[in-house]
């Protein structure tokens, strides 16, 4: 007190009922500040901070959305890796098939032109001792003929001829015993 007895506060220019007023004053408007502040400007500050909290929220999720896609596209991409290996495989065993069941094919149809090749030679052997058969009997009346100079009839030399064509592979060496 000794600053007030003296005039120790008055002596460095400060009024002492305008400090007070002044304190007071200012208590005031620091408890309406703080009040409104509350009142006010907390909610809001709440409020953002909420927003806040909900926008980390959802970038976690997606987040969590994003490594899970991520996994699932992983997984997806695996089974149609998977189901093209598959699928190559079945097309590599179709063709397989596929060139055995033509080999097969053209194995049998070589086997048939073959068969019909051989058919045909024979065919035409056939036909080729028949006609040596016919030019032999043609020649064997031409030399009767001539031997007897008389003509027989055309049955009656063809039954000759095989008559003789007969015994001849039985005759041993195809003479008929005449001079």
């Amino acid at each position: 007190m000794v600053f007030l007895a003296e005039g120790g506060i008055g002596a460095l220019g400060i009024n002492l009922p305008s400090l007070i007023a002044q304190l007071i004053n200012f208590t005031f408007l620091l408890i309406i500040i703080g009040w409104a502040s509350k009142r006010f400007l907390f909610p809001l500050l709440d409020e953002r901070r909420k927003r806040i909290q909900e926008g980390l929220e959802a970038s976690e999720e997606a987040k969590n959305r994003l490594a899970q896609t991520e996994t699932e596209t992983a997984a997806e991409l695996e089974k149609a890796r998977q189901e093209g290996q598959g699928l190559i495989g079945q097309a590599q065993q179709m063709s397989a098939r596929i060139q055995e069941e033509a080999r097969q094919s053209a194995r049998a149809e070589g086997e048939t032109l073959l068969e019909r090749a051989r058919s045909e030679i024979q065919l035409e052997r056939d036909a080729a001792i028949a006609d040596l058969r016919r030019e032999f009997a043609d020649l064997t009346i031409t030399a009767a003929e001539r031997v007897i100079r008389r003509s027989l009839d055309r049955k009656a030399h063809q039954e000759l001829i095989e008559e003789v064509l007969a015994e001849a592979p039985q005759g041993g060496d195809g003479k008929d015993g005449q001079t």
